[in-house]
């Protein structure tokens, strides 16, 4: 068999134990809360009077507890946005929580929502906006970008355990049209010195924006990529030290980006895998003309689906309102949302199922590793296999309408393209077909009668793994 050196130094890439930890929460939640909520904008100015913040009724635990009910797993709250206006009495300027009516300028969302959190047993992450329109250092180098260090230390300590730290790359004008240059690199280094187990998503190292807000996934989401779609700034500074440039422009929706051909002429890859951010209204923050807008339940599904059942992450942004509380229609179609999950994997069919395949590593690594629930047990076909196929006799038939498949991605991600076949009335039958199938893929068809699942893998980069191979 001929080697592709494209195809096996791309096999070599594997994830960081904060990018497998965070690929696991799978779905969960944006929060945009602030002072754009009561002045009904999306990007408030800045100089918006603190007065104006006053939830009445805000209720952290109505929100975490209706998340957890819709089955997510993490909640990321606006801890300020590009306005300036912060969600906790931070130390380092006059508008924040600490100078409005709200509580009489003794509130703190940020801790009210980690509190929370840690109740109901969710991860807390926050986003912290780069951009700010009240603060007179925004634009002054250096100045500003200790400030910002500032606020994200009293972020990063004041509020137990962090998952993920979320950056945009807004960049507006400061006073007299002035440019602030972030120095990305110092943010992210404070990052990891004081929350070490924290990704820091989209304009950062560890987690990388799926190219729109709409909840759309590509067909093959790659989790390996050429270097350059992370730490923009960072490669754009760069650059002219290395021999490997970036190409002039760097388009994230770009519908290929770690096939073969993607990759062929770039040096360095990472692993650098998506996540779909997309809000559960017309817009982010609530507005009351939004009401008529939630999205659907069955949107919310295909949503899910793919991106999910895609190998990419949902962050789905529901929004309270005025008064601090979650509008009841966005209340009542995430928990029909939950509640449709839990029917859809209530049963795994493939438990206690016998596995066969057509070839294997070892016997460490035989096909009924592809069963365990534990992480560290996976099918894996060995080195360069010709045709391996895995297949699972369920010991009956059932009417089965979904098959969820899953990489051991601590070997990297290596399956390009496969076929899901079923014995129908006894003749194999195509279920569906696909490209990449990384953390997870999950296979929808017509609900069919079947005893007998193989999975046949058409293309792999050096070998194959199955940790997840489940049927409802």
């Amino acid at each position: 068999m001929k080697i592709d050196p494209v195809a096996e130094r791309a096999s070599k890439v594997v994830p960081s134990e904060r990018q497998l930890k965070w690929q696991e929460l799978e779905f969960y939640a944006f929060v945009h809360f602030g002072m754009n909520t009561f002045t009904n904008s999306e990007w408030g100015p800045g100089f918006d009077p603190p007065e104006l913040f006053n939830p009445t009724k805000l209720d952290a635990r109505q929100w975490v507890s209706t998340f957890k009910a819709a089955g997510m797993r993490a909640v990321i709250l606006t801890a300020k946005h590009h306005d300036g206006f912060c969600l906790w009495p931070s130390a380092y300027t006059d508008y924040s929580v600490k100078y409005s009516p709200w509580k009489d300028g003794e509130g703190d969302v940020v801790k009210e929502l980690s509190d929370a959190c840690r109740e109901y047993g969710l991860k807390f992450g926050f986003y912290l906006s780069p951009w700010d329109r009240h603060d007179a250092r925004y634009g002054e180098g250096e100045a500003y970008n200790k400030y910002f260090r500032n606020q994200l230390t009293e972020l990063l300590t004041h509020y137990g355990d962090v998952f993920c730290v979320w950056f945009d790359g807004a960049c507006g004008e400061g006073k007299k049209g002035r440019k602030q240059d972030y120095d990305w690199q110092s943010y992210y280094e404070l990052i990891r010195e004081l929350q070490p187990e924290a990704v820091i998503s989209i304009m950062g190292p560890d987690v990388r924006w799926i190219g729109n807000e709409a909840g759309v996934t590509r067909k093959s989401e790659w989790s390996v990529v050429p270097y350059y779609y992370s730490n923009a700034d960072l490669i754009a500074a760069q650059s002219q030290q290395s021999k490997d440039k970036p190409p002039k422009e760097i388009n994230h929706t770009n519908l290929d980006l770690g096939s073969r051909r993607a990759i062929k002429n770039v040096e360095k890859l990472i692993w650098y895998p998506a996540e779909v951010d997309v809000s559960i209204r017309k817009s982010w923050f609530y507005h009351q003309n939004d009401d008529i807008t939630v999205k659907p339940l069955s949107k919310l599904l295909d949503i899910y689906y793919s991106s999910v059942g895609g190998n990419a992450a949902l962050l789905l942004n529901v929004p309270p309102n005025k008064e601090g509380l979650l509008a009841q229609r966005d209340v009542d179609v995430l928990i029909a949302m939950g509640a449709q999950l839990a029917i859809d994997f209530n049963e795994n069919l493939a438990d206690d199922s016998e596995m066969t395949a057509s070839c294997q590593l070892d016997d460490e690594h035989g096909p009924q590793k592809a069963l365990s629930a534990s992480p560290d047990d996976y099918w894996h076909s060995g080195i360069y296999p010709e045709d391996p196929w895995i297949m699972i006799d369920l010991g009956d038939d059932y009417d089965i309408d979904k098959v969820v498949l899953g990489e051991h991605l601590r070997t990297g991600q290596q399956i390009e393209k496969f076929k899901l076949l079923a014995e129908v009335d006894g003749k194999w039958k195509q279920m569906a077909e696909g490209t990449t199938i990384g953390y997870k893929k999950i296979c929808r068809f017509e609900e069919t009668r079947m005893r007998y699942i193989k999975l046949v893998i058409e293309s792999t980069r050096c070998f194959a793994t199955i940790s997840k191979f489940e049927a409802y």
